[in-house]
């Protein structure tokens, strides 16, 4: 009989979502009381960009921002967790007590039902590989004979266009005010640098200014600030990046095709 306690880490997904575990939950408890996403990563040792990447994904996947950055670039600069990362830091913590209240009942559910608790436990943890994921609103859905086009709102300024499948929409039961994930990879953004790109036969354009760039030998990674807290990455090649002349705080638009969208619904 193993007499050792059993634990379990809560983490929080919707389909086709990133995950919220532990990890940035305790982030977002540091900067709240540090002031400083800089300080929190030294506090948790993590990388300021491992940090300011997931600051960046998580007001992304919220109505609302978790996280305000006062001006001062990737190495500098206040933060602000606003009451809706204090509510998820709060509504978090009241889950872990409830998960561990119940942690008896599951442990013997694993003798009586083990398939069971095996799928609930698999599903709490999966997650996606995308790096760009947005909660959007549905504001028209196009039906055709084969693909539907649908227009979603991602900001007050911003907005998505996705082509699935007649079929697909029919299913998920898209319609104007439904809530949905909007992912698209990073490799599937082209940049072009200022606002207007022209001409061009790409459905979306996201203008912001260049938040990061962080250089590897072949590629390099763009984050566009759109404003509103929201973000979009995009992994370009580095002599791409180096002919664009883009850094922190150049205007850049992000582009990408609607068949480059994929919709999922909580």
């Amino acid at each position: 009989m193993n007499e050792r306690p059993l634990t379990a880490s809560l983490s929080l997904h919707r389909p086709g979502e990133a995950r919220i575990g532990q990890d940035r939950i305790r982030l977002l408890a540091a900067i709240e009381r540090l002031g400083t996403i800089a300080g929190a990563a030294r506090e948790l040792g993590l990388s300021y960009k491992t940090a300011w990447d997931a600051v960046g994904t998580l007001n992304n996947l919220f109505d609302r921002p978790l996280v305000e950055a006062a001006p001062g670039g990737r190495t500098g600069g206040n933060a602000r967790v606003t009451e809706a990362g204090r509510a998820l830091i709060a509504g978090f913590e009241q889950l872990e007590t409830t998960l561990a209240q119940a942690l008896t009942t599951l442990e013997g559910g694993v003798c009586t039902a083990p398939e069971q608790v095996l799928e609930k436990l698999w599903s709490m943890t999966m997650h996606t590989s995308t790096r760009n994921t947005f909660r959007c609103t549905v504001t028209r859905v196009t039906m055709g004979p084969v693909n539907a086009e649908v227009e979603l709102a991602l900001t007050d300024g911003h907005h998505l266009t996705a082509v699935i499948t007649e079929r697909s929409a029919a299913e998920m039961r898209l319609a104007p005010g439904v809530t949905v994930f909007a992912l698209i990879k990073a490799s599937f953004v082209m940049l072009t640098a200022g606002g207007d790109p022209g001409r061009v036969s790409a459905s979306n354009r996201l203008t912001g200014l260049v938040a990061a760039r962080t250089d590897g030998p072949v590629n390099s990674e763009i984050v566009i600030d759109l404003g509103a807290c929201k973000s979009i990455t995009a992994v370009i090649t580095h002599s791409s990046a180096e002919a664009l002349g883009l850094a922190p705080g150049v205007p850049a638009t992000a582009l990408f095709k609607a068949s480059h969208v994929i919709l999922a619904r909580p």
